[in-house]
């Protein structure tokens, strides 16, 4: 083999590369041993590079040396130290440079595919050693970009550009326009002598260098500016030029080029809307004709083409070349138009076409037909906002229409949409095949605007009646045949669940017995998907009285349905028998024998999927919640989820956590007596998972299972096992493994919502343990690697402080007392914790205890409190745009306060928060927020915390905290489980802020003042509009 090499190490490296062809497996196996051991040897990179970039070499081995674990491995393994892949030995700096530079020189392969290969590891390096020890790099590079002579060099540098371009930054752009950005516009410019592949590539580099200088606009206005304006005018004509020509039908590379001119644009607009302001005029119409062209294009190839012949073919960066795709920019740049202040008006004058043609490209593809027909499950599917397609890119611009135009919005909205329905009429009437196809697109285009629709219709402001359009379209879909137009009947049935408030009774009850017979027949899969959805909102509105008649036949269709349903579909058919059990409510328990079975079967075949099981679950609950069915449901249940928890080591994957879920939805609302028979059989089962199981699943479940238990039978639960304190011990020694340290993090998730049971029911019992609760908490805390389990320990901690009110004080004394590792005492390890996490603490009962507890801790004015110094305001980084190196380098740094400022701070934010919702809900401007309650308790608790302390044991306030255990209405699960059992969920916020701020600046004057001082301007504004009105 003449390969100019002459090394033997190098013909050895050539023998083994082309023995990993050898079709004998042996030979390949022990050759590519033998690449890998030599792999480790110094001089093996350069070798490999040698032999990648030698045209003498044949292609193929060439072509291994890149792609297999070599080249590309190797650069990735032993190029830097520090890396994650990292392994010994590292490369040296004499064999870096030198294979560096065999890389440099081969940018010009003739093969396209080595060539790619090249600028890949090329790009690898670069991301390791460029700019500061690759120099050289970019002058390489753009030598070979300008060098018209040599076209494959300019694909080699483009494609080295265009992978480096992800590691550009703020001080290298700057510099790089003006020598890069005149070699990228000659190219684009000069369509005769470089392709469109390459023209595309070129526009991808020209927008990663704009994204930098974008990001750059904030902190470097006028520097940005000083290199956008000039070459602006130019570009944006190029654009123009590119947009200009119909779409060409048979040319991906078209749609690509145009693609990247779009995504430019898009750029353009949202970051530099006033410059491009002024060049509108240039682009609007060739991006007019690109829209309208395109619509005939989409028409031909897709809504009646059986297929799109271009499917599949994907660029070098793996990006798909579809017409679809290239669609799909074009509304989102027509969507970032419509959504700047600056463009609406003038995009104004035609909101009516572009609705209207944009309702056009709505359309079902006959690609779609085919594949919803035989995949119900891809229908179902393609039907969720997430769907990446013309048809949701489409209804998101006329959602965004709407938001910025208002009434006319809408009011082309539904222009369009009669006017489409007028145009499938005519098309059925001189008998063409597709006219539902633009009926049905039209309803779906209603149907993805329905929420703001029926918001508008009580303004009376429509110059079309949209409940007279709806009313023609339904009722001629009434008539219409279920199994030659299914999707048209979908989409009927759909928007009769999204418009149902508009639909008159009568119209409604059709409807609804139309689904109920939709769903019994041999119909398609697509119009059975929508009735199901049809029959989840009618039924929820429906007199029970009218499902008499059809409750038998409603629920046998359905649990046809469920049997043959999966996946997708099996979501949709469980939601549809939820809606059906809640609205048979008196008859569902004479039809519990016959669903139950089926939907714990369903439960079980999918219990380790959380979605369809959660699905389950909730329809097992729906059943449970139904007059005269919780008993025979229970009785069902109990005996097999006693005997999973019992042996829960024999169970397969899934089903023991399962059974612990579907245990806590039993006990969430039970009567006591209930509860006592879950208790007798599964109680300890429960305790035993917690303390023997090292499954996170399981370990969660049961902990929210043991809270349910504590919840549901609170005092009397200690004697239901006989001996209170052995029930008492099992509790504890629970929470004493949940709160273990050495525990991952994921284990113990939900141990604050059951040690918060434990506190609020058993107050007596756990005073005793207070001490050794809090450094426990605090101990989990420290080894916690879950922002949201710190977030609920911090929570508990906060309701221990208001358990000591009006001594709180005391409970200072006693975090003094208690060491944290690496902290002076546990009081600075929590308050510099909590002090972090209170912004990010969710739900309206943890904000209420964090916020108050926090005024109650600053009102005891502790001489402690001031010594700790915590995590003021992030300073901001001069370093410009973070890259990844930067970040490295360059860790985030903060201010140091005084807890007692950030304590007023973070009370002030909270402030700001009830204030802005107030605003949002009162344009009164009356901001207090409406809780529930008079809130006098909070009020008792702050007033009590600013008179002098009156010291008596912690004991005697945990006695004192059980007379408000008394049950009261909740609402979401965790609120479920705190009810009437915490009387701090009574509190109003609004209203307990302010009295404490009115009452903290009466009495302690001069502290008042000093905190206020430090205060940003927002929070001051907040702070004042309390004062001024006392």
């Amino acid at each position: 083999m003449a390969t100019g090499l002459g090394d033997q190490d190098q013909q050895w490296l050539l023998n083994c590369l082309n023995a990993t062809l050898d079709p004998n497996h042996d030979v390949r196996t022990f050759a590519e041993a033998s690449l890998h051991q030599a792999s480790l040897q110094p001089g093996f990179g350069i070798a490999l590079a040698r032999i990648a970039v030698n045209k003498d070499v044949p292609f193929g081995l060439r072509q291994i040396s890149f792609y297999s674990v070599l080249l590309k491995q190797f650069i990735k393994q032993h190029w830097q130290e520090d890396e994650e892949n990292f392994v010994h030995p590292v490369v040296s700096p004499t064999e870096k440079a030198s294979i560096r530079e065999h890389l440099l020189f081969s940018l010009d392969d003739h093969h396209g595919k080595l060539r790619t290969a090249i600028a890949m590891a090329v790009a690898s390096i670069a991301h390791y050693d460029w700019p500061e020890d690759w120099p050289d790099l970019l002058p390489c590079l753009l030598k070979l970009l300008s060098n018209q002579s040599n076209m494959s060099g300019v694909g080699g540098a483009l494609r080295s550009l265009a992978l480096l371009s992800d590691d550009l930054d703020d001080s290298m752009v700057p510099k790089l326009v003006p020598i890069l950005f005149p070699q990228l516009h000659k190219i684009l410019s000069t369509p005769n002598l470089y392709g469109k592949p390459q023209r595309s590539k070129a526009l991808s580099i020209f927008h990663s260098c704009t994204s930098v200088l974008a990001s750059m606009s904030g902190v470097y206005w006028t520097e940005t500016r000083m290199l956008m304006v000039p070459m602006l005018k130019s570009w944006v004509e190029l654009f123009a030029i590119i947009l200009q020509p119909p779409v060409d039908s048979e040319d991906p590379d078209d749609w690509s080029i145009r693609m990247e001119v779009l995504k430019c644009l898009t750029q353009f607009v949202q970051n530099f809307p006033d410059l491009m302001e002024e060049e509108f005029a240039v682009f609007y119409h060739p991006l007019w004709q690109t829209f309208v062209s395109c619509l005939k294009v989409y028409q031909l190839s897709l809504i009646q083409g059986a297929e799109d012949p271009h499917a599949g073919i994907f660029d070098s960066d793996g990006s798909e070349k579809s017409l679809e795709s290239f669609i799909i920019q074009l509304f989102e740049f027509l969507l970032t138009l419509v959504g700047s202040s600056r463009f609406t008006k003038i995009l104004g004058r035609n909101v009516k076409e572009l609705v209207f043609y944009s309702m056009s490209f709505l359309q079902i593809t006959e690609e779609q037909v085919h594949t919803w027909s035989v995949d119900p499950n891809q229908f179902v599917a393609d039907e969720g906002d997430v769907t990446y397609s013309c048809r949701v890119s489409g209804s998101l611009l006329l959602e965004e229409v709407i938001n910025s135009y208002g009434l006319d919005g809408i009011n082309s909205v539904i222009e369009a949409a009669q006017k489409h329905y007028a145009e499938s009429t005519r098309r059925k009437l001189v008998g063409s095949s597709d006219w539902w196809r633009i009926r049905e697109a039209s309803i779906f285009a209603l149907c993805s605007v329905s929420d703001q629709l029926i918001e508008a219709q009580d303004s009376g402001s429509f110059r079309f009646s949209l409940a007279e359009l709806l009313h023609k379209i339904l009722i001629e879909g009434i008539g219409t045949e279920v199994h030659e137009f299914p999707f048209l009947q979908a989409r009927i049935f759909s928007a009769v669940a999204k418009f149902s408030s508009l639909i008159n009774q009568e119209l409604r009850q059709q409807f609804l017995h139309a689904a109920i017979q939709t769903i019994s027949l041999d119909a398609s899969p697509p119009a059975k998907v929508g009735a199901c959805q049809a029959l989840s909102q009618l039924l929820s509105e429906s007199d029970s009285g009218v499902l008499q008649t059809h409750v038998v036949g409603l629920f046998s269709s359905l649990i046809d349905l469920l049997k043959q349903a999966s996946e997708e579909t099996l979501h949709l058919v469980l939601e549809t028998l939820k809606a059906a059990v809640k609205a048979g409510n008196e008859h569902s328990a004479s039809i519990e024998p016959m669903i139950s079975p089926i939907i714990l079967n369903t439960w079980v075949q999918h219990v380790s999927d959380p979605f369809i099981s959660i699905d389950a679950l909730e329809v097992l609950e729906a059943i449970k919640n139904a007059p005269g069915c919780m008993q025979p449901l229970a009785s069902r249940i109990l005996p097999s989820i006693h005997s999973i928890l019992e042996k829960p080591q024999m169970q397969s994957t899934g089903l023991v956590a399962g059974s612990l879920d579907l245990l806590s939805m039993l006990l969430k609302d039970a009567p006591a007596y209930m509860v006592k028979v879950f208790f007798d059989n599964c109680f300890n089962s429960v305790i035993n998972i917690i303390l023997q199981s090292d499954d996170h699943g399981e370990m969660q479940n049961a902990t929210q299972c043991l809270a349910a238990f504590v919840s549901g039978g609170k005092q009397e639960l200690l004697s239901w096992g006989g001996d209170p304190g052995i029930t008492m011990k099992s509790l504890l020694a629970a929470a004493s493994r949940l709160l273990d340290p050495d525990m991952e993090s994921s284990g113990s998730l939900f141990v604050g919502s059951y040690v918060l049971q434990l506190i609020l029911h058993f107050p007596s019992q756990m005073g005793v343990h207070i001490r050794d609760l809090i450094s426990a908490l605090v101990q989990r805390m420290q080894s916690c690697e879950i922002a949201g389990l710190k977030s609920s320990l911090i929570v508990i901690i906060a309701r221990l402080v208001h358990l000591f009110t009006p001594n709180v004080d005391q409970f200072v004394n006693l975090l003094l007392t208690l060491p944290a590792k690496g902290h002076e005492n546990s009081l600075a390890y929590i308050m510099s914790e909590w002090s972090k996490q209170q912004p990010e603490i969710q739900g309206a009962y943890q904000i209420k205890v964090t916020t108050t507890a926090l005024a109650l801790l600053l009102a005891t004015r502790h001489a402690e409190l001031a010594k700790i110094n915590v995590r003021g305001h992030l300073l901001k980084s001069d370093a410009g745009i973070v890259t990844r190196s930067r970040a490295k380098r360059t860790p985030e740094r903060w201010t140091l306060v005084p807890l007692p400022t950030k304590m007023f701070a973070l009370l002030s934010d909270s402030l700001i928060e009830i204030q802005e919702q107030d605003l949002d809900e009162d344009e009164d401007g009356d901001w207090v927020e409406d809780g529930e309650g008079d809130g006098s308790y909070g009020r008792d608790v702050l007033f009590s915390s600013l008179e002098p302390s009156n010291p008596r044991p912690s004991v005697e306030h945990l006695h004192a905290m059980a007379r408000f255990l008394d049950d009261a209405d909740g609402d979401d699960d965790f609120e479920d489980l705190i009810k009437g059992a915490d009387p701090l969920n009574q509190i109003d916020l609004g209203d307990y802020l302010k009295e404490f701020l009115v009452n903290f600046s009466n009495r302690e004057g001069a502290l008042f003042e000093n905190l206020y001082k430090d205060l940003s301007e927002a929070q001051k504004v907040a702070v004042k509009r309390v004062l001024r009105r006392f």
